[in-house]
């Protein structure tokens, strides 16, 4: 896939709508804890202000329900922004109407505006098209910057291109990173490929691990729903978390994995505990072998072991979801173990794509996200992609 880049265009004298991912969590202070999507897309608005241009922004935050709500507003991130931008940023109280009209059309170059939050107003998550068309008079080149919502067909996101001709609309430098990172190993990977898949529910990855398994040549399986898996092959998993009507879909995803010669790693062993507590009592046993009133909530060390020597020997690595409750000292062995295989592998010249929230956090928490090769900022957005879906807010872009 080609990509329209901002690179491509100049935009002097131009003024950008920017669909950026502002979504930031707040505190009850209304300050910003984990500013990362901000800055993500600092280096697309400081080509477009370095061109001579101007700049309006637009994105939601959180899921307002009645309408525009004081704790959802944009308000809250003006000052920040204006900090690491470096610049004059002004705010509309609304992101349609007269007021965002004027304050548009008065941009001066290298200024920034930046709109009231996109969703409250229920148009924006309905798609519609005269709400997306209002949006669209307040830029003469629209600009996709937010990954993160790139999977919804919402009017700001993918429904707003018909108001934009082909060559005034294009990803800017977030977008066009995710896009690459993700083609480059659905479509480019170099073998052997391995697929990390993660976190509590088979339910969740059945369509992501049939898309892999034309793609992969390892896929590891590790997390909550290795139980299911291991139930399915008929062990003893004890109190481990299992979804029993997943039980088919997980002999079906086996069995097809040996068809196509895929080779499924389970964990041979796990950290077991006899409550889900931070302060549970905990010992190690094999995975199909768990004792009644014990749950599994980490790879044992066999596990982290074998995946490591897999992991290692990788061209192409993808990781989606952790290996067991890291959240919890005692069970984190497992999800820190295979980050720094990732990592390593990394360093040896293997590509590696991190997306999902919880692996990135745990990436995050061990401090190797510049260890790997890219860590994605989409996570729904990311896991239809690997599902082989179309993304509306690509197409809307490329089409």
């Amino acid at each position: 896939m080609s990509f329209p880049t901002i690179d491509q265009f100049n935009f002097n004298q131009k003024r950008a709508l920017i669909r950026v991912d502002f979504n930031v969590p707040l505190n009850e202070n209304f300050e910003i804890t984990d500013d990362t999507r901000m800055r993500a897309a600092i280096p697309t608005i400081q080509k477009i202000l370095k061109d001579g241009g101007s700049i309006v922004l637009m994105s939601h935050l959180g899921r307002p329900k009645e309408g525009p709500t004081p704790k959802y507003s944009l308000v809250h991130l003006v000052k920040h922004l204006a900090e690491i931008t470096h610049s004059n940023v002004k705010f509309a109280d609304d992101c349609i109407g007269v007021n965002a009209n004027q304050l548009a059309q008065n941009l001066k170059v290298g200024e920034i505006l930046l709109l009231e939050n996109l969703r409250f107003y229920k148009e924006e998550e309905n798609g519609d098209e005269a709400f997306a068309k209002k949006l669209s008079q307040l830029g003469e080149v629209w600009v996709n910057d937010a990954f993160g919502t790139a999977h919804r067909a919402h009017a700001s996101t993918a429904v707003i291109a018909k108001f934009f001709s082909v060559e005034n609309r294009f990803f800017g430098y977030l977008m066009e990173a995710e896009v690459s990172s993700a083609e480059k190993v659905m479509h480019k990977s170099e073998k052997p490929f391995t697929a990390i898949i993660g976190g509590a529910k088979v339910s969740d990855k059945i369509l992501i691990i049939e898309n892999l398994l034309e793609r992969a040549t390892d896929i590891i399986i590790g997390g909550g729903m290795a139980y299911t898996f291991m139930k399915a092959r008929g062990g003893n998993i004890g109190n481990s978390l299992c979804e029993d009507d997943r039980l088919i879909n997980a002999i079906a995803l086996l069995e097809k994995a040996k068809a196509k010669n895929v080779s499924i790693h389970l964990p041979e062993d796990s950290v077991i505990a006899d409550k889900f507590s931070a302060d549970a009592n905990t010992k190690v046993a094999a995975s199909d072998n768990i004792p009644d009133g014990w749950l599994g909530l980490d790879i044992g060390p066999k596990a982290v072991s074998v995946f490591s020597e897999v992991i290692k020997k990788s061209k192409t690595i993808l990781w989606n979801g952790p290996m067991g409750v890291f959240e919890m000292e005692k069970f984190q062995n497992g999800t820190k173990s295979i980050a720094f295989a990732v990592a390593e592998a990394t360093t040896n010249g293997a590509f590696s794509l991190i997306g999902g929230g919880d692996s990135v956090a745990a990436i995050n928490q061990f401090h190797l996200a510049e260890k790997v090769s890219y860590v994605s900022t989409g996570g729904g957005a990311l896991l239809e992609y690997f599902e082989g879906k179309e993304l509306p807010g690509i197409k809307a872009v490329t089409a």
